[in-house]
């Protein structure tokens, strides 16, 4: 997890300097901006976007890796010029609170619910999310949360309060990681997790204890938006506009629709078509 005062030490003055330690960056051009995210950056999707951003653009993107709460918080506090995040209601709010403007929707995945092939909870025949989770709790089952405040965890505890059930006691286990780290973590502890379908395509070679045992729920599907700091907030606002812009068009959406089809022989994420029928 990016941590603030790091973040600070890095951004005061400079806005994210080159070889910063939380920062990568694609591009060496000279129109400079910073995007905070997890998932898209964790697997590739943001460098194959940024790269072809920049070579048009003469630009160059510095990623902050930080899930959906602190790549909002950033935002707020203009420590970063954009976010690529999957929390609605969080996104809303940033929007009628005006720290934040040019809310796009680029694309979804969506969240499986993973865990050991003998599938003691007996979730593959849950009919929904929040039935999973009360089996889970109530065979006191091994559960992993990213327990972080990451859009995977707001969406986790909406489940949970669907469910009608509080989770606590030993079988629930928090890590504080990102979605690969905790993944790995439930594959080493043979217990379940919510993990959205990018990360598990692209790193279920790994995960050799466990299954998907429920996808297909409606409630599970993940959309993202970008947003962007408002206007004179930042030095790289407006390149991030135009990136933001690049990822909409078809250009950046045929990125999306194709990103990880050849190596892993299907998409890791659907477009902003597929997504539209899920926003809120």
């Amino acid at each position: 997890m990016v941590r603030l005062s790091l973040v600070c030490a890095v951004l005061c003055g400079t806005h994210a300097t080159a070889g910063a330690a939380d920062a990568v960056k694609y591009g060496e051009g000279r129109n400079s901006f910073v995007l905070a995210t997890g998932s898209p950056g964790e697997l590739g999707l943001l460098k194959v976007l940024g790269e072809a951003f920049a070579s048009r653009e003469q630009a160059s993107m510095k990623w902050m890796k930080a899930g959906t709460g602190q790549s909002l918080k950033l935002l707020r506090e203009k420590q970063v010029d954009m976010v690529m995040v999957h929390a609605p209601g969080g996104e809303e709010k940033a929007i009628k609170e005006g720290w934040a403007t040019q809310r796009t929707l680029i694309g979804s995945n969506e969240f499986y619910i993973v865990g050991p092939g003998d599938d003691p909870a007996k979730v593959a025949t849950a009919g929904s999310g929040a039935e999973a989770y009360r089996r889970i709790a109530r065979a006191g089952a091994k559960f992993v949360s990213r327990g972080d405040n990451s859009g995977t965890h707001q969406k986790e505890m909406q489940i949970w309060s669907a469910a009608g059930t509080k989770p606590e006691g030993i079988w629930y286990i928090v890590t504080k990681d990102f979605m690969t780290a905790s993944l790995m973590r439930a594959n080493a502890e043979g217990a379940y997790f919510m993990t959205d379908s990018s990360t598990w395509v692209a790193e279920k070679s790994k995960a050799t204890r466990l299954r998907v045992h429920l996808r297909g729920d409606k409630a599970l599907v993940n959309t993202y938006h970008a947003l962007a700091a408002p206007e004179g907030a930042t030095p790289g606002r407006e390149t991030a506009v135009k990136f933001i812009r690049f990822v909409a068009s078809p250009e950046g959406q045929r990125i999306i629709q194709e990103f990880g089809r050849e190596r892993y022989g299907e998409a890791l994420y659907n477009d902003a078509v597929y997504a539209r029928p899920f926003v809120d």
